[in-house]
């Protein structure tokens, strides 16, 4: 295991109709002026921003308002976020929504105390302040809501990149989770599949001796195994709700991959994807992470089979190791498409001409990334390739 710090001060506020505290934590933790940082109309019609301002109201506590947060979210409305916080005197942002909304408060946070421009901070500079942040989480996927971690996208020349800093983790998340469950099945299965990935990320590393994040992962893997096609068949199946909602926190605050080495390639090849296409994160990782597999499995076959066994119940053959390894990815994507998830470009949307395109924005840099296994642009390509021809 190697060297880590851990570092988590998030206060996570879970269970039914804690959204209705939130003013009194914002008041906890300082805030004097909000900004209600929120997507479309969903979170007005279902009352729950009226909730959350009269939970501010009854704290005495002022705010401001803006919505209009899109999936995959973009520079445009950061920019008018920081000139908002800085005309108001801003000084706390609370983010009503899901990864989206709670990556574009990230970024506003960011940019309101800096003299440059944001994007910096996605160019590889790294912030050394930030105004507060909270969340009233919505979906359960992205993890943002105890993570230091921030994606945005770059209208000029769509863009996706992604920031990260402790000083970004936010200082309260309300779960409830019966916020989720007016979510569409499609929108519950991508929050379901980026979960997953994120585990992912982290236990395809060549980090040996890390049994108990091993372990771990695992057991957020077999949750969502267990639990997503119960909240497909049954939308209100709160305790199901609950428990995804919790894995998806627990996949990303990295308490789950401390220790060791980290890949991150699939997250940063499917960016291209919803850069290019605006397809749902989660979507397009159900078609690239098998794609990735399969590219790199023999890298370390023992390491797939072990997931093949202990998350998808594959029988181990020790005379054809390679053959469990294969079974396990082949689970994992009739597991996705179980739930409804895309599997190839076709399904997605996405068009094999544009492979090169995609390639050369993602080989920005040294053109050659990567924890697990080291990818060249040429590399990039064979993954697209395979991900476009993919089948059960």
């Amino acid at each position: 295991m190697n060297n880590f710090n851990f570092y988590s001060p998030t206060e996570f506020v879970f269970g039914k109709g804690r959204e209705n505290d939130a003013g009194k934590y914002v008041k906890k933790y300082g805030g004097k002026k909000v900004l209600i940082h929120f997507g479309g109309q969903s979170a007005q019609k279902s009352g729950l921003l009226d909730r959350v301002k009269a939970s501010l109201e009854n704290e005495g506590i002022p705010y401001k308002e803006l919505g209009g947060v899109k999936p995959n979210p973009r520079d445009s409305l950061v920019y008018k976020g920081i000139e908002l916080c800085r005309n108001e005197d801003i000084d706390f942002i609370l983010a009503v929504g899901g990864g989206s909304v709670i990556d574009s408060a990230k970024a506003i946070a960011m940019g309101a105390v800096y003299d440059g421009d944001f994007w910096d901070f996605y160019s590889g500079k790294q912030p050394e302040k930030a105004l507060p942040v909270a969340t009233v989480l919505t979906i359960a996927a992205a993890g943002s809501e105890g993570s230091g971690d921030s994606v945005i996208t770059k209208e000029d020349g769509m863009l996706k990149r992604g920031a990260g800093s402790d000083v970004l983790r936010p200082r309260f998340s309300i779960m409830d989770p019966e916020l989720t469950q007016t979510l569409p099945a499609y929108q519950t299965a991508c929050g379901a599949t980026d979960i997953m990935a994120h585990v992912f990320e982290r236990y395809f590393t060549n980090t040996t001796e890390v049994e108990i994040t091993d372990r771990l992962c695992e057991a957020v893997l077999l949750t969502m195994v267990k639990e997503t096609p119960r909240v497909i068949a049954d939308p209100n199946n709160y305790q199901a709700r609950a428990n995804i909602m919790w894995a998806g926190t627990v996949a990303h605050t990295n308490i789950v991959g401390v220790g060791r080495e980290q890949d991150w390639n699939s997250h940063g090849i499917e960016h291209e994807l919803s850069a290019l296409y605006d397809c749902a994160h989660g979507a397009g990782l159900a078609v690239i992470m098998p794609a990735w597999m399969e590219f790199v499995y023999k890298h370390n076959v023992m390491r797939f089979c072990q997931m093949a066994t202990r998350v998808f119940g594959c029988q181990m053959d020790f005379e054809n190791p390679e053959s469990t390894a294969l079974a396990g990815i082949k689970a994992f994507r009739s597991f996705l498409h179980s739930i409804g998830m895309p599997i190839n470009f076709d399904e997605l949307g996405a068009k094999r001409e544009d492979i090169p395109a995609l390639v050369e924005k993602f080989g920005l840099g040294d053109g050659r990334t990567g924890g697990f296994v080291h990818l060249s642009s040429e590399d990039v390509a064979k993954i697209y390739n395979i991900a476009a021809d993919a089948q059960l």
